[in-house]
């Protein structure tokens, strides 16, 4: 399956040029298992090809992609922003016993990420797997509108200038940078899941301590 998205995406930027890669983007970032990996190097391969059934660059292909990058996020903002922070509460104290997490929890989760927008929104867009959802707790959170674009934009636009000039650097080697990014994104998966242990492992204490009192 990942093998037929892949000739899709390419596809889609050979014939469309700019406008095909800010539009997998955008739809990147609303729906991530559509992989930036894939679209971006692939991009940067084609802009360098003489050959290319349309006539693009580099730096264009940079641009079109940060400005998908944006909308993306912006839609996903929205979507958050629409639920809304009451009906997220509501949710967890109707439903959250069921995945372990109290009202308690959401609370001093948003408060983390108040204090810590800056590298919530600005360095999350240069990780994997976190990138594209960040724009879900900012929405949630209903955070200002114009830092959230400011940090969405600088932060895509440094991931977008690293995928897509390694894949013009590599050329027809372009699909090796999704093995590094890879090594990355694993690495983040681990980091997740350790600290979704020690989240357990705290509440489980918590709840001996309260037990034994």
């Amino acid at each position: 399956m990942l093998g037929d998205l892949a000739t899709w995406v390419q596809d889609i930027i050979e014939k469309f040029g700019y406008l095909g890669v800010a539009l997998l983007v955008i739809i990147e970032n609303v729906f991530p298992p559509i992989p930036s990996e894939i679209v971006l190097p692939f991009a940067g391969f084609v802009a360098q090809q003489s050959s290319s059934t349309v006539n693009t660059s580099v730096v264009g292909m940079i641009i079109a992609a940060t400005i998908g990058s944006v909308v993306g996020a912006l839609i996903l903002y929205a979507i958050s922003a629409a639920i809304g922070p009451d009906r997220l509460r509501a949710f967890i104290s109707r439903f959250g016993r069921w995945f372990g997490v109290k009202p308690a929890d959401l609370v001093r989760a948003e408060d983390w990420f108040d204090r810590r927008t800056v590298v919530a929104v600005l360095f999350g867009r240069c990780v994997p797997l976190v990138r594209s959802i960040v724009s879900i707790p900012a929405g949630f959170r209903r955070m200002k509108i114009l830092p959230f674009t400011i940090y969405t934009f600088v932060g895509s636009l440094i991931w977008n200038i690293l995928l897509i000039g390694a894949g013009a650097v590599l050329g027809d080697q372009w699909d090796r940078v999704g093995k590094y990014v890879g090594v990355f994104q694993w690495v983040v998966v681990i980091a997740i899941i350790v600290l979704i242990a020690r989240f357990a492992l705290t509440r489980l204490r918590s709840r001996r301590t309260n037990a034994s009192d």
